[in-house]
C-alpha cells in the first residue's frame, strides 16, 4: 500500500511539470518587429504595439521629400528600413531609430530617432546626408558617415566618420567622433583618429 502511494505521488509531481516562464511564441508578422518587453517594475505595463515605421517617416514633416520619394517597397510590400528600440532620451518607453536606406546596395539614404509623447512619436533627430546609418550603443546614439573620395566605388569608401551623440534632456548633443581612413591597398587595414569637430 505504501508502494502505491508513493508511486501516485511521483506520478502527480511529474504530470504537474512545465516550462513556465519559458513558454513563448513567435514575434507577430507586423511591418516593423518589436522586441520583448524588458522587465519593468510595473506589473501594470503592457507590451507595446508594433510601430509601423514606414508611415511614420511618411507622415513626418521633418523629413526631407527626397528620402521620401526613394522609400518605396523593393519586393512586394518589403521595404528598406531598419528599425531598433532602445533607451536614448530618459523617457518611461522605448525610443525607435530608424534607417531607411536604398534596395540595390543598402546605402542609408536618412536615419531618425523617434521618442514617445503622449500617443505620438516625436523626431528628435534627424541625419539625411549619405550614406548614413545610426544605431544605438549603451544608451547613446552612434551615427557612421561613410566618406567616399571622386572614383570611389559604393563599395569602398576613403574613409568614415563614427560620431556618438548623448541625450541632453531637450536634443541629442555630441561627445565623440572618430574618423576611420582605409587604405587603398590591397590587404590595407583602416587607421582610426579623432575626426575635426565642425
Amino acid at each position: 500500500m505504501a508502494v502505491l502511494a508513493a508511486l501516485g505521488l511521483l506520478l502527480s509531481g511529474c504530470g504537474t511539470g512545465g516550462t513556465g516562464a519559458r513558454d513563448e511564441g513567435p514575434a507577430g508578422a507586423g511591418t516593423v518587429a518589436v522586441p520583448p518587453a524588458s522587465p519593468s517594475p510595473s506589473a501594470s505595463d503592457s507590451p507595446r504595439p508594433a510601430v509601423d515605421a514606414v508611415r511614420l517617416v511618411k507622415d513626418d514633416p521633418k523629413v526631407s521629400a527626397s528620402v521620401k520619394r526613394g522609400l518605396k517597397p523593393c519586393t512586394a510590400d518589403q521595404y528598406p528600413v531598419d528599425v531598433s528600440y532602445g533607451k536614448l532620451t530618459g523617457g518611461s518607453a522605448d525610443d525607435i531609430v530608424i534607417n531607411v536606406l536604398t534596395c540595390g546596395d543598402a546605402v542609408g539614404m536618412g536615419s531618425y530617432v523617434y521618442r514617445e509623447q503622449g500617443d505620438r512619436y516625436e523626431n528628435v533627430f534627424r541625419a539625411e546626408e549619405p550614406p548614413v546609418y545610426a544605431e544605438i550603443d549603451r544608451g547613446d546614439l552612434v551615427v557612421t558617415k561613410q566618406v567616399y573620395e571622386k572614383g570611389d566605388p559604393v563599395s569602398n569608401p576613403s574613409a568614415d566618420d563614427v560620431i556618438t551623440y548623448r541625450w541632453s534632456g531637450s536634443g541629442f548633443t555630441k561627445v565623440f567622433s572618430t574618423r576611420n581612413e582605409y587604405s587603398k591597398a590591397v590587404g590595407g587595414a583602416a587607421s582610426a583618429e579623432p575626426a575635426p569637430d565642425n
